[in-house]
């Protein structure tokens, strides 16, 4: 996570794990359990069709909740969400960015097309590998299908997408399945989005995963965050 707070060599190791885990390659730990299975993402990204059911941990996006939202959201039990401070310097008295580069690094990690990172949902305590990232953004003119093609055209790698539409709590959002290649990796994965737009400005959230089996994994726990989902 990024807080302003902290020596270099916190803060440069801070930003180095936020790379990695905004681009689905969290490290060390990833790469020792990332298997062969990745290679087998189906040529089209289609929804994952686990039934398996998963308990809420609890919800967040209201005030005083792990993460202050502009929605609300269960999250499945075990994981673990965790606010993302994207200011250069807290109001705490933290110190600003060690240097320019990571200042730079790190703007380049937390903005996605129209969206800002704002809310990460950890699922290693709960036995996968990955993150139900929310980002947020300014109110504007765009519904939510719109701001959701432009969040997948700013992932590199992005492909075969396929929108859809939802309601939930009021909310009438759309919701994309697609395909995320690396080529520093040579494999490709599923991923998952949905956007909503609200009075506050536009919400995503994305699940992405260290390869596609362990994305599918994770469906369950995004489908309660969707069936959850209420204005904030």
């Amino acid at each position: 996570m990024l807080v302003g707070a902290g020596s270099a060599r916190r803060r440069l190791a801070q930003v180095a794990l936020l790379a990695g885990v905004l681009t689905g390659c969290s490290g060390a730990a990833e790469d020792d359990a990332r298997t062969s299975a990745s290679a087998s993402a189906s040529a089209d990204a289609t929804p994952g069709t686990s039934g398996t059911a998963v308990r809420s941990g609890g919800t967040i996006g209201a005030a005083g909740s792990a993460c202050p939202l502009p929605v609300t959201f269960d999250i499945a039990k075990d994981w673990e969400a965790e606010a993302i401070d994207t200011g250069a310097g807290g109001g705490d008295g933290s110190a600003a960015p060690d240097s320019e580069l990571a200042q730079e690094l790190a703007d380049a990690l937390l903005h996605q097309g129209p969206v800002t990172a704002a809310c990460e949902v950890d699922a290693k305590p709960a036995g996968n590998i990955g993150f139900l990232r929310v980002w947020t953004g300014e109110p504007g003119e765009d519904d939510a299908r719109a701001v959701l093609e432009e969040f997948v055209a700013a992932e590199n790698g992005a492909s075969k997408a396929k929108y859809s539409t939802f309601e939930a709590g009021g909310l009438a959002g759309a919701e994309v399945k697609y395909l995320v290649t690396s080529e520093l990796l040579e494999e490709t994965k599923e991923e998952s989005a949905l956007a909503v737009t609200t009075k506050r400005g536009p919400v995503v959230l994305h699940l992405g995963g260290m390869d596609t089996d362990e994305h599918r994994a994770m469906l369950p726990a995004y489908e309660l965050a969707k069936r959850t989902l209420r204005a904030g």
